[in-house]
C-alpha cells in the first residue's frame, strides 16, 4: 500500500468536551461549519489539533496540560464523562483505513489509551476487515509504535504507517496571534521552509522560497494582495546570517514596513493568500482553518472564500466559521450546521433540494444563515 494522498470520510467523537456524541459522514472536500458562538466549531477543529500532537510528535500529554488537564476535556467533566472516543474513517484510492481510540481519565488528571485499534478494507471487499488491536494501558499513541516496526511481529504495520501518515497530512492553521511577540514578527531560520507552519510563523521563509525558486507563484500572491491593500507593492523578505523577517514595499515609495508596523488583520491576509496558493508539494492532504475571516475586510473574506473554494478542488478542506461573506463562497451541500442543545453539540447537513426554492430566488448560503433559515443562530 502506498502513502498516497487521502481523505477524511467521516469522524464519530464521544465525550470530548461539547462533542458528547456527534459523527460526521461523506465529508467532502469543501466542509464548512457553521453556527452560533460556542456551538463546537472550535471543538471540532481542536479536536484534530490533539490528533496532531498524538501522532506527529508524540505529545498527548502536554497537549492535555496545556488545555487544562483532562477533566477539562470530557465532555461534563470525569464524574459525567470517564473517557473520550474517536473513529477515523480514512478513505484512499485502494480503500478505507479506519483507526479508533480510547482515552480514559486517569490519576492525576491525565489519560490513558484503554482501546486503541486500526484496519484496512480494500475496495474489492465485500465486508470490513477485522480490527487489529493495539494494547493498551499506554499514555501516547501505539499505533505510532507499530508504524515504526519492521518486524513481522507486528500485525499490518503498513496498514498503520499509512494511517499515522494520513492523519499526520491533517494540520490546523490559526493565525490569530498577532501580538507583539508573535511568530509573525520574529525572526526566522531561513531554512525552515518545508511548508508554511500552523501558526503562520515562518511566512517570511517561505515566501523567500517562494521568490528564489517559484518566481510566478510568488508574483501571484502579491498580485492577490493588491487586491486587497492597494498600498502593498510587493513581499521584500531580509535575509542575513540565515535569518529572514517579514517585510513588505509599499507602492509609490522605496519604503519597507516590517510585520511590527503591519496591522493584525493584513499579517493575517499576508498568511491565508501565501497558504492557499502554495505549490501541492508544501501543502497537506487535510486543512483544517478556524475562523479564517477574524480580522479581515470584506472583500479580502470573499477573496480568501473563492481561494479556499479553489483549492478544495485538489485538497480537503476543513473551515469553522463565524462569516456570512465567507460561507457564500460555497455550496448549499458544502455546508455543516452546529447547534448546541442543553450542551451538546449536534450537526446537521441542511438538503439542499428542501431549500430548492431560496435557492431558485437566488438566495446565497451565507444570507440564508442570516435569516435564521437554515438554523445556526444563536
Amino acid at each position: 500500500m502506498s502513502m498516497s494522498a487521502g481523505r477524511i470520510e467521516s469522524v464519530r467523537i464521544r465525550g470530548f468536551r461539547s462533542l458528547a456524541d456527534v459523527e460526521l459522514s461523506n465529508l467532502q472536500n469543501a466542509n464548512v461549519l457553521i453556527g452560533a458562538n460556542g456551538s463546537g466549531k472550535s471543538n471540532f477543529i481542536r479536536f484534530f489539533e490533539m490528533m496532531g500532537w498524538m501522532l506527529r510528535s508524540r505529545r498527548l500529554g502536554e497537549f492535555v496540560e496545556r488545555h487544562g488537564g483532562a477533566d477539562d476535556q470530557l465532555y461534563g467533566g470525569n464524574s459525567v464523562t470517564p473517557r473520550m472516543e474517536g473513529e477515523l474513517a480514512l478513505r484512499t484510492g485502494k480503500g478505507r483505513n479506519d483507526y479508533r481510540f480510547t482515552l480514559s481519565h486517569a490519576h492525576p488528571d491525565r489519560f490513558i489509551f484503554t482501546e486503541e485499534a486500526y484496519r484496512f478494507s480494500p475496495t474489492h471487499y465485500a465486508t470490513d476487515a477485522p480490527w487489529q488491536c493495539i494494547a493498551n494501558g499506554h499514555r501516547e499513541a501505539g499505533i505510532v509504535d507499530v508504524a515504526q516496526a519492521w518486524s513481522s511481529v507486528e500485525p499490518n504495520p503498513v496498514t498503520a504507517r499509512v494511517i499515522v501518515h494520513l492523519l499526520k497530512g491533517c494540520q490546523v492553521f490559526q493565525f490569530h496571534d498577532t501580538s507583539d511577540t508573535s511568530n509573525f514578527k520574529k525572526r526566522w531560520d531561513t531554512e525552515d521552509n518545508n511548508y508554511l507552519r500552523t501558526h503562520g510563523g515562518n511566512l517570511a521563509a517561505v515566501l523567500h522560497r517562494l521568490e528564489e525558486e517559484d518566481v510566478k507563484r510568488f508574483d501571484l500572491i502579491c498580485q492577490h494582495v493588491r487586491r486587497v491593500l492597494p498600498v502593498f507593492d510587493r513581499f521584500q523578505v531580509d535575509e542575513s546570517f540565515g535569518k529572514v523577517s517579514l517585510r513588505w514595499k509599499a507602492s509609490g515609495t522605496d519604503k519597507t514596513i516590517g510585520a511590527h508596523l503591519t496591522s493584525d488583520g493584513s499579517l493575517r491576509f499576508f498568511a491565508l493568500v501565501t497558504l492557499l496558493n502554495l505549490p501541492s508539494e508544501m501543502l497537506p492532504d487535510v486543512l483544517l482553518l478556524d475562523e479564517p475571516e477574524l480580522g479581515l475586510h470584506p472583500a479580502a473574506i470573499a477573496l480568501v472564500g473563492s481561494m479556499i473554494k479553489s483549492l478544495a478542488m485538489e485538497r480537503q478542506i476543513i473551515v469553522a466559521t463565524q462569516s456570512p461573506l465567507l460561507v457564500d463562497a460555497f455550496d448549499l451541500e458544502d455546508i455543516v450546521v452546529l447547534e448546541l442543545r442543553e450542551g451538546r453539540t449536534m450537526f446537521r447537513r441542511p438538503d439542499a433540494e428542501g431549500y430548492k426554492r431560496w435557492l431558485d430566488e437566488g438566495f446565497m448560503p451565507g444570507e440564508m444563515w442570516q435569516k435564521n433559515l437554515i438554523g445556526g443562530r444563536p
